[in-house]
């Protein structure tokens, strides 16, 4: 076996798959054996930080998304700007607090919902983002309790739960249960980010009928910051825009 393969069957990957490069580098700079393994140290501690963001960021089901940088302040008619900052700087995580983006369609709740599990990840933490949709059909997918259990410890087990989009779809009494669950086992331990296009009135009628409704809005809301933004979607002004410049444009 090669030295290359014992290196990197020993775990240092980035060593193994350098060596010659090492070696030459070593040789012309005439590093002493403490220097030689300080810099297999530093890079392959570097590698592994790299590939554990990649790890999470690929377990954490983020997906693209537009940089907050990008974010037009100005436009929405109301956001409070302090505790969106707050929120990108995951203040709420050390305390196990709640983030609950509230607005309409268009104004970027899921762009920010997003760019709070990026950073999360690149923090370090566990995340895993999901759609209201998604982990209802999941959760309700179950064909036997250990089943449900099982799936229920999946969704409770990152630090940070990102649930996008609820209230876009009403749900009965057995999915209202099912998040009140997750809901429920998060509760005061790990932190969950919400996004909403209904205000907490309105939460009744995605889950009519279920008698957990209310208790369900209590424990989100205990601990959480409500993020309410305001104003008309940026999708539609951005397409409205489109109209316009191609309707300035000469006829070719």
């Amino acid at each position: 076996m090669s030295l290359a393969d014992q290196l990197d069957g020993l775990g240092l990957r980035h060593a193994g798959s350098h060596l010659d490069d090492i070696i030459d580098q070593a040789t012309k700079k005439r590093w002493s054996p403490a220097q030689l393994l300080e810099h297999i140290a530093d890079h392959e501690s570097q590698e592994r930080k790299r590939r554990s963001v990649e790890r999470r960021l690929a377990a954490s089901r983020v997906g693209r998304f537009k940089p907050f940088g990008d974010f037009d302040w100005k436009w929405p008619k109301h956001i409070d700007r302090d505790a969106v900052e707050s929120a990108l700087r995951l203040d709420f995580l050390e305390r196990s607090r709640n983030v609950v983006l509230v607005a309409p369609q268009g104004l970027g709740k899921t762009m920010l919902a997003k760019n709070i599990a990026h950073n999360a990840v690149m923090a370090g933490h566990s995340v895993l983002f999901v759609t209201a949709a998604q982990l209802l059909l999941d959760l309700a997918a179950q064909d036997s309790a250990r089943a449900l259990d099982r799936r229920l410890r999946h969704y409770c087990r990152p630090a940070l739960l990102v649930c996008d989009e609820i209230g876009y779809l009403s749900y009965d009494n057995r999915n209202a249960d099912l998040l009140f669950q997750v809901v429920s086992r998060r509760y005061e331990t790990k932190s969950l980010v919400l996004t909403t296009n209904l205000a907490f009135t309105d939460w009744p009628s995605v889950f009519p009928n279920a008698t957990c409704a209310v208790a369900l809005i209590d424990r989100v809301v205990h601990h959480a910051d409500v993020i309410a933004i305001e104003g008309d979607s940026y999708r539609k002004r951005d397409a409205e825009a489109d109209v316009k410049a191609r309707r300035k444009r000469p006829p070719s």
